[in-house]
């Protein structure tokens, strides 16, 4: 028998899988990759995720696509008719002895009365129920249609931080993105729901809506920042310059986050003149500007070279990868990122984090149609617990905050609003870059506090100032070490193994800890020490290749790479917390920014891996939907331009009908090839000329109301900033207002996901103040009055910017 410290951090947690579709399944693949017990249960015509193909490879009767393959390994599958009491009997008997049921509609067995999520926690109060929709499951738009495409529409997602050229249409983000997000959080909930049913012993329904997911992850806090600001982030639609680019040989990619990063760039040009300190411009219009000159300066090098002079002068930069370069690049090849498919061969990113020790399982082939059909569970052996227990999720467990901007917070933010007491360490010679983005001129009073993205990322947590460059830095650095459960970092790694502090030393402080490394690229490989903002990682992973217009260069997502991260980086800290809560062991967590976001892409890999068929971006068309498309609308948008779509999306033979029937049955909709996707799809241009131009003699709000309410999946492209103004997230409660003392009062984002047995609030506290909880924190360590003063003396501590 294997040594308890070796087995899988889930071994012992046995889910079903009700879902259909890649949300759910990738949900249960992490649940699965973490040692999980995964019984996948369809009808016997199978998910329709096996037959699934985004390419539309021909997937033979009796055969799997090649993404169900990958997104189904280590599972079992049961096969159950809805129509078969005894059918039905058999899979409330693996309901009974699981742990766990993901859910989501999509096939005839889910859709079946007693299968559905608030009748199967009444059924079984034992359980974790995690439901995924697009809406959630209560409030006015629960039951309404809609693809990814459309809800990625609503959140905001798609206008995102001014995506796109403003003389074409918007784009959205490619791959079906939110499907891979609300996956990777419905993992998350499932676990940390867990976390209660061991304390509690009882169940939960976990509702989890992607419109929320998309809000989270597509967007900036738009709304935050436009109450405390008083403008919204972006009002116009622009291209990011340098951006993604033309090389003599193929696409790179070179981005200026920091006034530094473009004076450092104009000087790699040769064009020190471009530099100007006082210039009122923005990065974005200076670049635009000069934009013809720095693109014939990359189209006149290769890849290869301009690479070298970027990281060179310390400039974020990358290839832009597709499913058919993205296996071959060095630093995934260095690292052996990509894997085998156990079953079909193909080639497959591997698991979005490493843990040490390696507790993942792993990964077994995926299951025939239900090849385990008639199997029974033993029923997992649940220890005698206390019934009451109202405490949050993660109370009673104190995590050390070294992290800055997106990623890192948005991970340790989760922890923060469930209960964890969070201390983010800053310094007052760098405090968190994302204080100094908010185009807060310098000269107002505590202009660092009055960042919307820093309050929305931080709520809940503590702040302490450390100038770990030195010695009694590093000192009062290792007591707070020692104090901590957790450890998170997302520096580039080369900044905490230079003063000591690499998962090695900090174990030798605290030999139980649990370290949340966030590297960019890994800790090892030929990028390693690469600058990897959030842009830089959509490009290396594949997911910039997949967005934008096909007659022009992709366009980087921008908001992406950060959340997508953070949100790995917490599966792959839940799965540490197991881990010592059932050995006492400690672990590192190496959660690469880049092996996430390779996750969320995978199809692209494997589609041209297993099939040669190489994906590409299609401006807003997509796999899933004919028509799926934005159309311009009759009303101004609120800025006084022309920049006002809607989103519509046919994912099935009848919405089609439904929507034919509610255009008034016109001669050129009633031709009989389009009554199929197929035939949809080859005349695209044409019903998108037709549509364009009945949808531009009418606003966003009437096309809305006569398409969903026939069924079709339609949606308003939304400003971000107007995201409160949708009625779902105002019946759900999505946004908090939380005062904070020099910033003022605002609307914040909460969580996507409703524990049921869950009242309190996301925001108890509102984000700290810099250096605010120096003495609090510092007198906890045992420190004296005295020696504070000291440290605040040698500025050590502080709580203002100290240049």
């Amino acid at each position: 028998m294997p040594d308890e410290t070796s087995r899988p951090a889930l071994s012992g947690f046995t889910v079903i899988d009700l879902s259909a579709g890649i949300a759910g399944a990738y949900a249960t693949k992490l649940l699965a990759d973490g040692g999980a017990d995964v019984v996948k249960v369809e009808p016997p015509e199978g998910d329709p995720l096996r037959s699934w193909s985004a390419s539309g490879a021909t997937i033979s009767p009796g055969e799997d696509g090649a993404l169900f393959s990958f997104l189904a390994c280590s599972k079992r599958s049961v096969t159950a008719d809805p129509d078969d009491d005894a059918a039905l009997e058999h899979v409330h008997g693996l309901l009974a002895a699981a742990d766990a049921v993901v859910w989501s509609r999509g096939t005839r067995l889910a859709e079946q009365s007693g299968l559905q999520p608030a009748e199967l926690l009444r059924a079984h109060p034992h359980l974790t129920v995690t439901a995924i929709t697009p809406f959630g499951l209560e409030g006015p738009w629960h039951d309404k249609a809609a693809t990814e495409f459309t809800v990625q529409a609503w959140s905001g997602g798609i206008i995102g931080l001014g995506r796109g050229a403003p003389d074409r249409p918007p784009v959205h983000i490619g791959g079906q993105i939110g499907e891979w997000l609300a996956g990777a959080y419905a993992a998350a909930g499932t676990m940390i729901s867990r976390i209660r049913t061991l304390r509690t012993g009882r169940g939960r329904l976990v509702d989890l809506s992607m419109l929320e997911t998309e809000i989270l992850c597509l967007t900036y806090h738009p709304v935050t920042f436009f109450e405390l600001s008083g403008r919204p982030f972006r009002s116009v639609r622009s291209l990011f310059v340098p951006g993604v680019a033309s090389a003599s040989d193929g696409l790179v990619a070179i981005g200026c986050a920091t006034a530094q990063q473009w004076f450092d760039l104009c000087a790699m040009v040769g064009h020190p003149e471009w530099i100007d300190p006082e210039a009122p411009l923005a990065l974005t219009e200076l670049a635009g500007k000069v934009a013809p000159e720095l693109y014939s300066w990359v189209a006149e090098r290769t890849v290869a070279e301009v690479r070298e002079l970027a990281t060179a002068f310390r400039i974020p930069n990358a290839p832009v990868n597709s499913g058919a370069t993205v296996a071959e690049n060095e630093q995934f090849a260095a690292r052996g990122t990509f894997r085998t498919n156990p079953r079909d061969g193909f080639t497959q990113p591997g698991p979005p984090y490493r843990l040490r020790p390696d507790v993942l399982r792993e990964p077994g082939p995926a299951p025939g149609l239900g090849e385990h059909t008639g199997s029974a569970l033993e029923p997992a052996a649940r220890d005698e617990v206390a019934h009451v227990d109202d405490e949050l999720p993660f109370a009673g467990l104190r995590v050390l905050d070294l992290t800055a901007f997106w990623a890192g917070p948005f991970s340790t933010h989760v922890l923060g609003m469930l209960g964890a007491e969070v201390i983010h360490v800053e310094s007052t010679g760098r405090p968190d870059g994302t204080r100094l983005i908010a185009g807060v001129p310098v000269t107002e009073e505590q202009w660092w506090e009055k960042s919307p993205i820093f309050a929305g990322l931080n709520t809940n947590k503590k702040s302490v100032t450390v100038n770990f460059q030195t010695e009694r830095g590093r000192a009062l650095l290792r007591r707070l070490v020692a104090s901590c459960d957790v450890v998170v970092e997302n520096y580039t790694p080369r900044v905490l193994d230079h003063v000591g502090f690499g998962y090695d030393e900090v174990k030798a402080i605290r030999p139980d800890v649990i370290m949340v490394r966030m590297p960019g690229f890994g800790l090892d490989g030929p990028y390693r020490d690469n600058v990897a903002l959030a842009y830089v990682i959509e490009d290396a992973a594949g997911l910039t290749w997949l967005t934008g217009h096909p007659d022009q260069n992709p366009v980087e997502p921008y908001t992406v790479g950060d959340p997508n991260a953070g949100l790995h980086a917490l599966n792959g800290l839940l799965l540490a917390l197991e881990h010592r809560r059932r050995t006492g062991e400690g672990m590192l967590v190496e959660a690469a920014m880049a092996d996430a976001a390779l996750n969320v892409a995978a199809e692209q890999v494997i589609e041209h891996s297993a099939y040669g068929t190489l994906l590409n971006r299609a401006g807003n068309h997509g796999p899933a939907a004919a028509p799926q498309n934005l159309y311009r609308t009759a009303e101004p948008d609120e800025f006084g331009g022309h920049d006002s779509w809607v989103a519509i999306a046919i994912a099935t033979d009848e919405q089609w009908t439904a929507l034919v029937e509610t255009l008034g049955c016109p001669d050129w909709a009633m031709a009989t090839d389009l009554r199929d996707a197929a035939g949809r799809r080859v005349k695209h241009d044409v019903i998108d000329e037709q549509l364009g131009a009945w949808c531009l003699q009418r606003t966003g709000d009437e096309i809305v109301e006569l398409l969903w309410g026939a069924g079709v999946p339609v949606a308003k492209v939304m400003q971000p900033h107007r995201q409160p103004e949708l009625p779902q997230l105002q019946a759900r409660g999505f946004f908090a207002t939380l005062d904070h003392p020099v910033g003022g009062t605002a609307r914040y984002s909460t969580l996507p996901l409703r524990f049921s047995d869950h009242t309190a609030p996301a925001h108890r506290k509102p984000a700290p103040l810099l250096g605010e909880h120096n003495r609090e924190v510092l007198t906890g360590l045992g420190l004296s009055p005295e020696a504070i003063d000291s440290l605040a003396a040698e500025g050590v501590i502080g709580d203002k910017p100290s240049w």
